[in-house]
């Protein structure tokens, strides 16, 4: 049975999620790379890029596997909402990595002279970047269409994200010292006044 009820579907799916993968090539990696010009980065990641990466891979084959038999379906018109919170996840998580700029990388690590963040999306929470990654996956088991497949993504991205930005704060905490601290009790994790 075809995953979407329609050809249109399938080429906005790919498409949209193509541009994710483009977005995280380019902005999540190339261009901070180039910002950084050679300044080392100490990396201090204690596997959490490993994990966070196995823990999407995972959690995506297991909603399509469960979208594809049709396991907990949800009805077709979940389509659009799902591939309008891919878009925001994007929007939301690229516009953390711009705002970090050189300071961004793909593993834990610190960079000399490295200052906390306190503007942009980073003023009202301290992970955006994870926070945008989140939605990006929702959107996907969303459009989907398979409640299965968002609760297999939730769960297990959830797990991963929580285990980086656990690892991610010791680190930031170790090297940036009190100003992070301080950043830490004016700010929420992942979601404003929440979380």
């Amino acid at each position: 049975m075809p995953l979407f009820s329609s050809g249109f579907e399938t080429i906005v799916f790919v498409s949209i999620v193509g541009l994710w993968v483009f977005s995280e090539l380019i902005g999540g990696g190339i261009i901070p790379r180039l910002q950084r010009r050679g300044k080392e980065v100490t990396i201090k990641d204690n596997g959490s890029n490993l994990v966070l990466r196995v823990s999407l891979y995972v959690s995506i084959i297991i909603a399509f596997f469960l979208a594809m038999n049709t396991t907990a379906m949800l009805p077709p018109w979940f389509f659009y909402p799902g591939i309008v919170l891919i878009v925001i996840g994007i929007i939301v998580r690229q516009w953390a990595i711009v705002t970090l700029g050189r300071f961004f990388t793909l593993a834990v690590g610190t960079q000399k002279n490295q200052q906390v963040v306190d503007y942009g999306p980073y003023r009202f929470i301290r992970h955006p970047s994870y926070l945008g990654l989140l939605i990006v996956l929702l959107g996907i088991g969303v459009a989907l269409q398979s409640w299965g497949g968002v609760l297999a993504i939730v769960v297990i991205s959830g797990l991963a994200i929580g285990y980086r930005i656990h690892i991610e704060e010791k680190v930031m905490v170790l090297e940036l010292g009190d100003n992070y601290v301080q950043y830490m009790k004016r700010t929420k994790r992942l979601i404003p006044f929440v979380v």
